[in-house]
């Protein structure tokens, strides 16, 4: 696995219940900040195998990004289970419940 896989798996596990990252933060606690792409390929290709918490990441505008309405509705389902608020039907309110990653004690 390369380095930087190990660190954004790393990220995802580290968000709290309750909270949300973008794409794109996790990408840059990860150490690449332009990796926003790997991230998404991260979550699609091994959040199973690794018990990640996939449903904790969103896009920059907050929205879930999944396709099919399904799938969003899954990954609502499971964040308004843990509080996350949602300023639209599929947004959820980053001002409540970005994670900033300030405890998380990676390499980065």
């Amino acid at each position: 696995m390369q380095p930087y896989t190990a660190r954004v798996i790393e990220v995802i596990k580290a968000i709290p219940a309750g909270t949300v990252m973008t794409y794109g933060q996790v990408a840059a606690a990860a150490g690449s900040p332009r990796g926003a792409r790997r991230v998404v390929w991260v979550l699609h290709s091994l959040s199973e195998a690794h018990g990640l918490p996939w449903h904790r990441v969103v896009n920059a505008k907050g929205e879930i990004a999944l396709p099919g309405d399904e799938a969003r509705y899954t990954q609502r389902a499971l964040l308004e289970e843990e509080g996350v608020m949602f300023d639209g039907d599929y947004r959820v309110d980053l001002a409540q419940c970005r994670w900033d990653g300030a405890s998380w004690e990676g390499e980065g």
